[in-house]
């Protein structure tokens, strides 16, 4: 079974970095995808970033684009990728979650904004992020 594994949250100033981290096992196809989410209080799940394992392509969310750099690389039986996060912004307070999405049928800016959390078909626990002013 596909289990997801995300960490690297935190408290940081405004201004500041974080890297999270999602280590994904049980992925028995090089065919999917693997996403940040992210939920405020109050507030829906927002897409923030997306590599396709094909062909290694990255997407952002326009709110995160220039900041943020999504990675991967393999560590023994997982498969990790990492969301790098730099000048952080109080706006930017949520907790974040790592899916699979088990299709690599994300080749375009379009297909990744139409892609809703309810599409992913596994989910890891969420980390903490907040960002003080």
């Amino acid at each position: 079974d596909v289990q997801l594994q995300a960490s690297g949250g935190g408290l940081v100033q405004a201004g500041g970095s974080l890297r999270l981290s999602c280590a994904a096992s049980g992925l028995t196809s090089d065919n999917y995808a693997i996403a940040w989410f992210r939920q405020a209080p109050g507030k829906e799940h927002e897409r923030v970033s997306l590599i396709n394992n094909e062909d290694g392509a990255t997407y952002y969310a326009d709110s995160v684009k220039g900041r943020f750099t999504i990675s991967s690389d393999d560590d023994d039986a997982n498969r990790m990728v990492y969301l790098r996060m730099n000048s952080l912004k109080p706006e930017d307070t949520a907790v974040y979650f790592c899916a699979v999405y088990l299709s690599s049928d994300v080749y375009s800016e379009y297909d990744f904004a139409a892609l809703g959390w309810e599409a992913f078909d596994y989910w890891g626990q969420g980390t903490q992020v907040t960002v003080s002013s």
